[in-house]
């Protein structure tokens, strides 16, 4: 094979592509979802907070955790939901093993580590994004739809 501009730009291109693909946030939890929401948490109120882990779990139960993927991304006041020491940490647990995901935002937590003295310490189902706003933008170009209840 004779190598051409025109082939090293074809391998440069799928090169380029490939990297793409593995840096691309997109979620592999669920391919085969028909659905995809993310809800929103941003408020400190234990009834919002109650509220979303509700619609989290009613969502499973009309789709189906294989029809059905979830994420719930909290930042400001509602970063509290996933506190470790929450009250609602067994329910987390629970929608987490039935593929509901948690993300937590980095930049919340930097702010009340200040405040508090020391980083917040989260449940164990929560992963920490760079930015809850962020993390919900793209999700929404990737198809979820928001919701904030």
């Amino acid at each position: 094979m004779r190598i051409t501009r025109r082939n090293t730009l074809s391998m440069l291109f799928c090169l380029l592509a490939g990297v793409l693909v593995l840096a691309n946030p997109a979620r592999a939890e669920n391919p085969f979802a028909e659905v995809k929401v993310v809800l929103q948490i941003s408020d400190p109120n234990p009834f919002k907070q109650t509220l979303v882990l509700n619609v989290a779990n009613n969502l499973l139960k009309a789709y189906g955790p294989d029809k059905v993927d979830v994420e719930i991304v909290a930042f400001g006041p509602g970063l509290r939901l996933m506190f470790a020491d929450n009250v609602n940490k067994g329910r987390i647990a629970s929608l987490a093993s039935n593929g509901v995901s948690f993300s937590a935002c980095s930049n919340t937590m930097r702010n009340m580590g200040k405040k508090l003295g020391h980083p917040p310490e989260l449940t164990e189902n929560a992963k920490v994004v760079p930015a809850g706003v962020v993390r919900i933008i793209d999700l929404v170009k990737q198809g979820y739809v928001l919701v904030k209840p």
